[in-house]
């Protein structure tokens, strides 16, 4: 048993370091979590700490997932990248009947996992009809149930709408036998999540399978937890995973250079330039995390206050966590040049941190667009409504 009595997730995150070590070339190889590290996460209850204390889940803080996730990616990556994404799915159980959600996340191994929004489904009596395929599901090879995020299609052919006019969007659910899955994960970075795709075929879902996700109306619990929307606490998430993927890079280069002394050059340790470089991006990783978590600890204390969510949090969150994504990048770039030659052999780890850092990068939390977005709302000077976007 990997379970460590009495310690809070981050503890409990933090002690699983040398397992996920020691198993992470087998998850790079297999583009799986290995049997050891999934059992243990959920012995350790890592992937109930976003899920309601009515379900008995942690219904943690945000600060404290971040800081699970920043500790889990300093072993491995892909392993940080699975649990923030089942994490955040389960968020979902708040716009849930409990019932419903019961049979979900209390059914071991209880994680749901799901890919990207597209496709609809067809409204029929009692729940919904759904044919379609979907892609980007990391963490689904560890997932009991799955989810996707679609438009829904009334008997007569019409798109069912919001009072607002804007598509209606639910999020299904299903057992994970009821979809087949497709092995496509074939990439360069963040191999480990095994981020495949998967269908179905005229499958029946229940109403009350079908959630209104992130929609206010259809919430169920109280708790500051779930005044953010599930796409806020996944940028924070990722954010908080590329700072601990940033501070393992950088503090295995630094260790490096206390012992490496390049051919034709001097020491590294006693090199004016390596000595300025480390510390120049040291202030920058450390900059980043402050400014990562003080903006989390203020959103946080706004709505445990009771405060309602604003444009303001929104914005504040998504520049966050845009930012971080970009400097944790630079800051891995910096460490994996700093290496030389010694960063390409793959048994110092350098060159697969290297690809993770820039497949997370490469993903939607990374887009340099949420500045245009983060710009066009300060402009519009209207922060202190509902935010625009969920």
């Amino acid at each position: 048993m990997n379970k460590q009595p009495g310690f809070d997730l981050v503890e409990s995150a933090r002690s699983l370091q040398p397992l996920i070590t020691r198993d992470s070339d087998e998850i790079e190889r297999t583009r799986r979590l290995t049997p050891a590290v999934t059992s243990a996460l959920i012995e350790n209850g890592l992937y109930r700490s976003l899920l309601p204390q009515s379900l008995g889940g942690s219904e943690a803080p945000l600060e404290t997932f971040m800081q699970m996730q920043e500790e889990i990616a300093k072993a491995d990556a892909s392993t940080a990248w699975c649990l923030g994404q089942c994490s955040v799915c389960a968020m979902t159980a708040a716009y849930l009947d409990p019932d419903a959600a019961n049979e979900i996340f209390n059914t071991a191994p209880g994680i749901l996992a799901w890919g990207a929004i597209a496709h609809e489904v067809q409204a029929v009596p009692g729940g919904y009809k759904a044919s379609a395929r979907w892609d980007f599901a990391s963490g689904s090879r560890q997932a009991s149930w799955l989810g996707a995020h679609v438009r829904v299609v009334e008997a007569d052919g019409t798109q069912r709408r919001k009072k607002d006019g804007s598509p209606e969007i639910r999020t299904i659910l299903f057992p994970m036998a009821s979809a087949t899955m497709y092995d496509v994960w074939d990439v360069i970075g963040l191999r480990g999540t095994g981020t495949d795709s998967y269908s179905v075929e005229n499958l029946f879902i229940p109403e009350k399978f079908a959630a209104l996700r992130d929609d206010p109306t259809a919430l169920r619990e109280n708790g500051a937890l779930y005044k953010l929307t599930t796409n806020m606490v996944f940028s924070m998430g990722f954010g908080a995973t590329s700072l601990g993927l940033a501070r393992a890079t950088l503090d295995a280069a630094t260790e490096l250079a206390r012992g490496k002394t390049p051919q034709g050059l001097k020491a590294m340790k006693d090199n004016n330039a390596v000595q300025g470089l480390i510390g120049k991006t040291e202030a920058t990783l450390r900059a980043a995390r402050a400014y990562l978590y003080t903006t989390a600890a203020e959103v946080w204390r706004d709505l445990s206050r009771g405060d309602p969510l604003t444009e303001q949090h929104r914005i504040a969150l998504r520049i966050a966590a845009t930012w971080t994504i970009h400097q944790s990048a630079a800051v891995v770039d910096t460490a994996y040049h700093m290496a030389g030659a010694t960063a390409v052999f793959a048994a110092n780890k350098f060159e697969r941190r290297f690809r993770d850092m820039h497949a997370i990068a490469q993903q939607i939390q990374a887009r340099n667009t949420h500045y245009e977005d983060a710009g066009k709302a300060i402009l519009s000077t209207s922060l202190a409504t509902p935010p625009t976007a969920r």
